[in-house]
């Protein structure tokens, strides 16, 4: 039986990926400069983003740096205007604290996740919240989710991750945790050869808890 859970936040609680492309997208697209989606995905599953591309098109550091701060007010645009709710999400939560321990470690920076739940009912459910900014190195590198361990004080066996993205189960397997893929179409295409389990939604992780699958 698992008696905690470590969830990723975007594309897991909350629908956000897809508006993370976009003002990236959009951001480039002021500098004449086009974001091939494909591309990008394989780059995100590598802990690569946007930039990559943007260098690869000749783009200087300087006009990169410039670009990021215009990409991160056009995705706080939308994280404040567009519908980013995951059916189901809190009532899983509620369903989910009655049998284990649970906490957030994202490498959503804290202001864009402060801006998502300042009307939303999601960290009542959490012992903690991990950031950006609470760790040196990011997913795919093991020490997000080695820092949440330790932070719960859990063993890695009584622990799961519940991730969408290749880059984020990585990360988990590479801290020797099992790891729940939740569907998300904006990353079905990822590999998750190495998840130990793939749910369709979060009330599905009750059985895994459970130990009943």
């Amino acid at each position: 039986m698992k008696k905690y859970i470590l969830f990723d936040h975007d594309g897991v609680l909350v629908d956000t990926e897809f508006w993370y492309y976009k003002a990236g997208e959009r951001a480039l697209a002021d500098i004449g400069v086009t974001l091939d989606k494909d591309r990008y995905l394989r780059d995100m599953s590598r802990g690569l983003g946007t930039w990559a591309q943007a260098r690869a098109a000749g783009i200087d550091e300087r006009a990169i740096s410039r670009q990021r701060e215009v990409r991160n007010d056009y995705y706080q645009e939308y994280l404040r205007t567009e519908a980013i709710e995951i059916e189901g999400v809190v009532d899983a939560l509620a369903e989910l604290s009655k049998y284990a321990r649970m906490a957030i470690v994202t490498t959503a920076k804290r202001m864009d996740f402060d801006i998502i739940h300042e009307k939303r009912h999601i960290r009542q459910f959490m012992d903690f919240v991990l950031v950006r900014e609470d760790y040196r190195l990011a997913k795919p590198h093991p020490e997000p989710y080695l820092t949440g361990l330790k932070r719960l004080g859990a063993a890695k066996d009584e622990t799961l991750v519940v991730e969408d993205s290749s880059r984020g189960l990585n990360s988990a397997v590479a801290a020797g945790i099992d790891c729940a893929i939740v569907y998300n179409d904006f990353t079905k295409a990822h590999d998750f050869s190495r998840a130990s389990y793939r749910i369709k939604t979060l009330i599905e992780l009750k059985d895994i808890i459970l130990g009943t699958i």
